[in-house]
């Protein structure tokens, strides 16, 4: 008989268990309704078969059934009173059924069920559910990794849900490999769950838009109604301004679960970035209507609002999360990191330690205290408007020229959008790209930035950072201090692409060869029709198709702001941000002071195809060569000769014969092409090709005017600007010298080449402050030339009748070179010149140990 039993108990639970994959099919697929139909039919049939409990009120919950999921859950405690996985579900339910506190107790029980009795954990669920019950209590996260969910992949290789737990722990300490590594290993024992295919889209999102977009996908594909994927596509909508569309994503969720939390955070947000405060507060009522304490709804609005630039009522969201969760850690990291971005350094600081401290494995506090402890070395420096914090060698070589720039900035910007700054501007440079990045997003990344403002705060990296590819740091400071003033004379309340728009705009207005131009590449793109509307502008700068396509963006945006400007009035765009301001969407604003937003997006349109198509001279052929890149000259005049004003031919003909040392011919297509295109200032462009040539064939005057043509267009050329100097110098037009070498520094001042023009041009027209600043960066910049550094600062102080520091001075020199006879001789006049104006005996200067004795270097 026991043998009888024990084969109909075998054959029932056989019989649950492949109606119970065909069930948990119909839940993986979004058919809740018949999923939960089912269940209900299984837990009839096998009371004590624990699995269909579990799906019964896991389907409950994901459609909003908090009041049937308590049931079940109650009914089923009964008879699974030690099933951890139960409890751990149990757990979600009470705390959605407003008995919170009970929810606490019952994850205290798990933790001690586990730690009394571990022959409980022999079962992956319920060593997985052990662990996340850790978590959720307060224990290392290490160990909880090692002991639980590592053990649980050991015991059952097959599994994928200790992958899934893992992969969750991963993302919320923001370690994004560890978590796509996780998700990897659960998508091969569950390649149709679309919770594996979201969490790859989790985890490479900040890394790997395209893999990221495909995870999504395949996500909605397996299950079109599955929440969490829809929440994912919602939060990237808001991110690209798509707020209607969000809005549709968010009508969708809550037609399967008309309670969810999270959905409803998210209609907070949306309310709030159009000025409902209304429909704001009453969409955080319902998110907190099942569970009143949930910090995570807070939570998430402030992050999504800190996102959107709006760190003061961001950090005030992260405030209320902290009222009733105050360990609850992913808004402790969000209030630091909004605290840092609003310049409020000694609050956030503080929390990041205390973070760090709460929780040793959360990546972006410990990010954030280890360069607090870089930054602590940095030097200040500061004026009434601005805090410019640098590394101490660089604050040496260009910290006073960068507030200089700030300043006049400041004076042009504040005044021409009518805006008042309260208080100073916080900038930071940083030499390390990886420093930069952890300031300005928490984690390392982030490499196309060259800088970034939260307004009241700006991070930019230095020179160091870019010593291969150098950029105008110049230009990158003037464009994030415009952010500084649109973002305050809008209250943060503005999309991406107009702030990037008018700070490219004002770039230009400053310095031609600031910002960015019309190219060949980007006239191909706007004819082709490939320019996004303006109504739609912002999601251009989200996963952009490929580097051009995002610098390209920032080019239309300046260009809409041109258009407005050029076609409205340069004070629309002042009135336009003001609307912003006062809770106006950009459209709105937009039709309010130009056009209808449809008629808005057609005349652009036109404009924009309209200003391409007069790139270059008419007629000029854009078509590139359909030769070899290192054709002869004789094959790319055949070429040409088929092609008569093709600009790509006639340059690579001209190339072709430079290096062929056929330098006089080389004029003849270069000059067409110049002809053609005479606003091309790009490396390797026609101008640079024509100097070339002009210098190859002994030519100074025109080589140099055609360096200055190039220059003029490129902001960012150091080895022409050089040149330029050197062929000036020669020239004895010391003012063009000086000029050059100004606009190396504004390149990069971290190399000695300039400082060493600019002291001869000082010398020359009798500037002894900027021969003194010269020689002051050579002696750090240039180890070998010491000696003739502080030689020269010597008589200069002389001239300046500074005795003192002159002995100071010729004494380092000769410390470096203690046989140099010069510095000897301006010792002694040095020292005569002290006895004369009655020096006290014990201030004569004293030679460096092991320097020749002054009176015998004769």
């Amino acid at each position: 008989m026991l043998a009888v039993l024990a084969t109909l108990v075998a054959t029932g639970e056989c019989a649950s268990a492949e109606s119970l994959a065909e069930a948990r099919k119909l839940y993986e697929t979004g058919d809740y309704a018949a999923c939960q139909d089912a269940a209900a039919k299984g837990v009839e049939s096998n009371r004590w078969f624990e699995e269909w409990w579990l799906l019964k009120i896991r389907t409950e919950l994901t459609t909003g059934k908090y009041a049937d999921a308590l049931k079940t859950f109650e009914a089923a405690h009964q008879i699974h009173t030690f099933s951890l996985p139960l409890k751990w579900i149990g757990v979600e339910v009470l705390r959605r059924s407003g008995r919170a506190d009970e929810a606490t107790g019952l994850l205290q029980s798990i933790r001690e069920l586990a730690e009394a009795a571990p022959r409980r954990l022999e079962e992956v669920s319920s060593r997985v559910a052990a662990g996340r019950a850790m978590l959720a209590t307060g224990a290392d996260a290490r160990v909880v990794l090692e002991t639980y969910y590592d053990r649980a992949k050991k015991d059952d290789p097959t599994s994928a849900e200790p992958y899934f737990a893992s992969g969750e722990l991963s993302l919320a300490k923001f370690d994004y490999a560890l978590a796509a590594e996780a998700f990897a290993g659960a998508l091969k024992r569950a390649p149709d769950s679309p919770d594996a295919h979201l969490g790859l889209a989790l985890a490479y999102q900040e890394s790997d838009a395209e893999r990221a977009t495909a995870a999504l996908t395949k996500s909605l594909e397996l299950n079109p109604r599955h929440i969490d994927s829809l929440l994912f596509q919602a939060d990237n909508l808001i991110d690209r301004e798509g707020y209607q569309a969000a809005e549709d994503i968010l009508a969708k969720v809550l037609e399967i679960n008309p309670r969810h939390s999270r959905a409803w955070a998210y209609r907070a947000v949306l309310a709030h970035l159009a000025g409902d405060t209304t429909k704001e507060q009453t969409s955080r009522a319902e998110a907190l209507s099942t569970w009143i304490a949930n910090p995570e709804v807070d939570h998430l609005i402030g992050l999504k609002l800190s996102q959107k630039y709006r760190f003061a009522e961001g950090a005030a969201y992260q405030r209320r999360a902290l009222e009733v969760a105050q360990n609850y850690q992913p808004a402790n990291v969000q209030l630091c990191q909004d605290l840092l971005r609003l310049g409020k350094d000694e609050e956030g600081w503080k929390r990041a330690a205390a973070a760090l401290e709460a929780d040793p494995y959360n990546v972006v506090a410990y990010n954030l205290v280890s360069l607090n402890d870089v930054l602590s070395k940095y030097r200040i420096l500061e004026n009434a408007h601005f805090r410019l914090r640098m590394d101490g060698r660089e604050a040496d070589l260009y910290g006073d020229r960068a507030l200089r720039l700030l300043t006049r900035a400041r004076e042009r910007l504040t005044k021409r959008y009518g805006v008042e700054i309260a208080g100073p501007v916080s900038v930071e440079v940083f030499p390390k790209q990886s420093d930069f990045a952890i300031r300005t997003f928490g984690l390392p990344g982030g490499s196309g930035f060259l800088g970034v403002c939260f307004g009241p705060v700006i991070t930019i990296n230095s020179p160091a950072s870019r010593m291969a590819r150098p950029a105008n740091w110049e230009a990158v400071l003037w464009h994030e201090f415009c952010h500084s003033v649109t973002l305050g004379k809008t209250k943060n309340k503005m999309p991406r692409w107009l702030s990037e728009g008018i700070s490219v705009y004002e770039e230009r207005r400053e310095n031609a060869a600031w910002g960015q131009s019309m190219t060949p590449e980007y006239r191909e793109l706007i004819l082709a029709g490939g320019a996004t509307p303006v109504s739609q502008l912002s999601g251009a700068f989200l996963k952009p198709p490929s580097p051009m396509h995002l610098q390209f963006a920032y080019y239309e945006s300046s260009m809409v702001v041109q258009y407005i400007a050029d076609r409205f009035g340069e004070n629309t765009i002042g009135k336009v941000l003001a609307d912003l301001g006062d809770n106006v969407r950009i459209n709105d604003a937009l039709a309010k002071r130009t056009v209808p937003i449809d008629q808005l997006d057609a005349n652009f349109d036109a404009w924009l195809k309209e200003q391409a198509s007069k790139l270059g001279k008419p007629g000029t052929d854009w078509k590139r060569p359909e030769v070899a890149l290192d054709a002869g000259s004789a094959e790319m005049a055949a070429w040409n000769k088929e092609h008569p004003n093709s600009f790509y031919g006639l340059l690579g003909e001209g190339r072709a014969l430079l290096a062929e040392e056929k330098f006089a011919a080389a004029k003849t297509p270069l000059s067409k092409a110049i002809e053609l295109y005479p606003t091309s200032g790009q490396a390797g462009g026609p101008y640079l090709l024509m100097a070339a040539v002009h210098r190859a064939l002994k030519e100074p005057a025109d080589e140099r005017r055609m360096l200055e043509k190039h220059v003029a267009l490129d902001a960012d050329g150091i080895e022409p600007r050089l040149r330029l100097a050197e062929l000036a110098e020669a020239a004895g037009d010391w003012p063009a010298v000086r000029v050059a070498a100004e606009q190396i520094i504004a390149i990069n001042p971290l190399i000695p080449a300039p400082y060493r023009l600019l002291a001869k041009s000082a010398n020359s027209i009798g500037d002894r402050r900027l021969a003194m600043e010269s020689h002051r960066a050579l002696l750090m910049l240039d180890p070998l030339g010491k000696a003739e550094h502080h030689y020269q600062l010597a008589k200069l102080l002389v001239e300046e009748k500074q005795l003192p520091a002159a002995r100071n001075q010729i004494i380092r020199a000769l410390e470096e070179a203690p046989r140099f006879r010069e510095g000897h001789r301006l010792l002694l006049e040095i020292a005569a010149g002290m006895d004369r104006e009655g020096a006290a005996p014990n201030t004569r200067p004293v030679p460096a140990q092991g320097a020749t004795q002054p009176a015998r270097s004769q």
